[in-house]
């Protein structure tokens, strides 16, 4: 996400202005992972809604999210690390 600030007068942006854009933008990529998340995991572990999570769905979620979590950090911590190196 990326906001056009080529009419701001001198080209300037506020810091504050920018420093609240890039905390709307960090928050709409968290949303747009917690979505994804979850429909990765409901499609994988949920065979049939119920009205409440039997044991095996519950440990299904419960795997699915922690894998999911750690391949995100570990990408994460991968792409620093790459970053680091190239400066």
């Amino acid at each position: 996400m990326s906001f056009d600030t080529s009419n701001l007068q001198g080209g300037e942006m506020d810091p504050e202005m920018k420093e609240f854009i890039q905390m709307e933008s960090q928050r709409a990529q968290l949303q747009a992972q917690v979505h994804k998340l979850t429909d990765i995991c409901w499609e994988q572990c949920m065979d049939k809604p119920r009205d409440k999570l039997d044991s095996r769905t519950e440990t299904c979620m419960t795997n699915c999210v922690d894998r999911f979590i750690d391949t995100s950090l570990q990408i994460a911590t991968r792409f620093q690390q790459l970053l680091q190196r190239g400066q």
